[in-house]
């Protein structure tokens, strides 16, 4: 039988938060068996919580935020993408903001942190959530079909850029540690060019620079110390989809087919994937 995991100690890290470029003070925890994963806002009185489950986020622009009553947290993907692929199903995430720290703009440096804190087995068994039925998604240009598989969660993702000369990307992949650790965790988040303004206008990505984005802009891909893969976009794409369905409170097994996938059908699709399990989250 395999257990609930949970950290071996506190770790923390600080940084820049990508919108408000404030900077930012993370520290993640051990929690006990059946908690799940929990954010605490200790900047506000009395330190409220917020469980990572799906229907708490409230908003899905530009990244997923969770809420719960006054207490809100942003951008929660990257956190839970390292959480998930560590099998982490119980932490407490301590935050003095309602930002982590952005970093590098990947899930990477919060992957070192769950290492260097290490993984204590639990005494009750580790849930799994999958789907029964295919589960079907289509929103504008985006398509999501899951389908019940036995095993780890598969991701079969293609992006496409329309009418400009990035190429469609594409990747296959089965979720496994060491597969997230090599070739998810380093992939940055990226953004369009032209949405920067509008993004600017609305008090957004204050803290966004080379140092924590990729750009696109005319067909080119604009970043610092050049791409770390290939397709580092559609891995990113990856990465995020794994933070998001880590918010059914559980490990997420079944065979995912997504194409131009993006938070709010992320979110919708771990939403559906719940209610088609009971509504058990």
């Amino acid at each position: 039988m395999e257990t609930q995991n949970t950290l071996g100690g506190a770790v923390s890290y600080s940084g820049i938060a990508l919108h408000t470029g404030a900077r930012a003070h993370l520290t993640m925890k051990a929690a006990p068996e059946n908690t799940g994963i929990v954010f605490r806002r200790i900047d506000l009185p009395g330190a409220p919580s917020v469980r990572a489950i799906a229907s708490n986020v409230v908003d899905v622009r530009r990244g997923t935020t969770i809420a719960s009553g006054d207490a809100r947290v942003y951008t929660v993907e990257h956190v839970l993408a390292a959480l998930h692929a560590s099998k982490i199903d119980n932490a407490f995430v301590e935050m003095d903001g309602f930002e982590p720290p952005i970093a590098d703009g990947s899930a990477k440096p919060y992957l070192e942190m769950i290492k260097e804190a290490g993984t204590v087995s639990q005494l009750e068994p580790a849930r799994y959530i999958a789907p029964s039925e295919t589960i079907v998604i289509e929103e504008r240009d985006t398509q999501m079909v899951f389908i019940p598989a036995e095993g780890p969660l598969h991701i079969t993702c293609t992006v496409s850029f329309g009418a400009t000369p990035l190429d469609t990307q594409f990747l296959s992949c089965t979720l496994g540690a060491e597969y997230f650790e090599r070739d998810l965790a380093p992939a940055r988040t990226f953004v369009q060019f032209r949405e920067l303004e509008q993004l600017l206008t609305m008090g957004l990505v204050k803290g966004g620079s080379l140092d924590n984005a990729v750009i696109l802009h005319s067909g080119a891909i604009i970043c610092k110390d050049g791409q770390r893969y290939s397709n580092e976009l559609v891995r990113h794409k990856v990465l995020d989809i794994i933070g998001d369905l880590f918010l059914c409170g559980a490990r997420v097994g079944g065979h995912l087919i997504a194409v131009k996938p993006g938070h709010p059908t992320n979110v919708q699709l771990a939403q559906k994937l719940i209610a088609q399990n009971c509504g058990k989250a």
